[in-house]
């Protein structure tokens, strides 16, 4: 799958390659890729998925996410979509503002020695404007917090017909003490914990 940083295919530059200096790591939990650490920038904002709520949405999807494709939206670090390749996903496109965060991603993705990607740099919501020319089995949705994201998130994503069908999952990640975003009423929080920072839950359509 051909790897990009922009809606127009275009990559980084060598320059761009060397400003991004790492800052920090995180580390692979399950999977092909178990215990392999990838290295992430120090910027503001940049939250990874810690890894006991990895841990417990990878527990909830382990029937799934083997072969899968997979969108992770404002990806930051990738934690949940290299996570999910390392388990199996065929295939996963990242959505990240951050044009080093972007090009960290892509060299991550080269470290692993895997063509599975496809590393779009760009604005979400924007993205998700467009009707979907691919539908997902799995989207991780963990937009940046305080911004008010979410619902305009999902908003994008239902519309656009991103998710693949009534099996697919949706993934939400957001601030302890917020209300779900609204969903449609044939959809339903399948599973949900808190810690002491977020709550986090995997969605679907009705199955009964």
């Amino acid at each position: 799958m051909k790897k990009r940083t922009s809606g127009k295919g275009r990559r980084p530059t060598q320059n761009a390659k060397n400003a991004a200096a790492a800052a920090g790591r995180i580390r692979l939990i399950g999977g092909d890729w178990r215990g392999r650490k990838l290295p992430v920038l120090d910027a503001q904002g940049l939250r990874p998925t810690s890894d006991r709520v990895r841990e417990t949405l990878f527990n909830w999807l382990q029937f799934d996410i083997p072969g899968a494709h997979c969108l992770d939206v404002f990806a930051g670090t990738g934690s949940l979509g290299f996570e999910a390749l390392s388990r199996g996903a065929s295939a996963v496109t990242f959505l990240e503002l951050s044009k080093p965060n972007a090009t960290q991603l892509l060299q991550n993705a080269a470290t692993l020695n895997t063509d599975h990607v496809d590393v779009i740099q760009t604005d979400s919501l924007a993205w998700l404007e467009q009707p979907a020319k691919q539908s997902f089995d799995v989207v991780f949705l963990d937009p940046p917090f305080h911004q008010g994201l979410m619902q305009p998130a999902v908003d994008r994503l239902l519309a656009g017909h991103y998710l693949k069908n009534d099996q697919a999952w949706l993934y939400l990640e957001q601030e302890k003490g917020l209300d779900w975003p609204v969903l449609p009423p044939n959809w339903v929080c399948h599973r949900e914990k808190t810690t002491s920072e977020v709550r986090y839950g995997l969605f679907c359509v009705s199955r009964h």
